[in-house]
């Protein structure tokens, strides 16, 4: 594994852009899933916070992605449905997430997404001194205040999304 970890670039150009402050951890690729690198880590899962696209049922199909703790669950079915605008929706696939984002699951991370595609934290995810959120590749991670997410054009602090 690399010991210097690189974020990926669109990543990197997004937290330059927007100035925000964080540490760029390494990650095995093989533990980028939230679990694994936690346990590996040594970080608490009440530390990572995941971010998740969601696909509403629409035609065409409207994305959002979802920021939330992992010790939480997004609430899918009726605040990320309210908070869209829409009756249903549900997690994106791997492959419309890597098609919409350019990044992995266990990469997914709030920077550098399409500029057009709505971002919406769970307040939770605010109450934490930092959290660790991916590095939009599986082999880096960011640890950041939460607070710097606000940088962050279109990030909308949702109470409740997860429950």
């Amino acid at each position: 594994m690399n010991d210097i970890p690189t974020l990926h670039p669109a990543v990197a150009a997004a937290v330059a852009a927007a100035g925000i402050g964080a540490e760029i951890l390494a990650c095995d690729p093989d533990l980028a899933d939230t679990a694994a690198f936690c346990a590996h880590y040594g970080y608490a899962p009440s530390q990572a916070a995941n971010t998740i696209v969601v696909a509403a049922k629409t035609d065409p199909v409207r994305y959002a992605a979802c920021v939330a703790l992992a010790t939480t669950r997004l609430d899918v079915n009726k605040k990320v449905c309210a908070v869209m605008g829409v009756k249903k929706a549900s997690f994106a696939s791997a492959d419309q997430t890597l098609a919409l984002t350019g990044m992995m699951i266990g990469g997914v991370t709030v920077a550098g997404l399409p500029a057009d595609l709505p971002i919406y934290v769970d307040a939770a995810v605010m109450t934490c001194e930092k959290v660790i959120v991916g590095g939009g590749n599986r082999s880096s991670k960011l640890l950041l205040a939460p607070a710097e997410l606000r940088k962050l054009p279109g990030v909308q602090v949702i109470e409740g999304l997860a429950r």
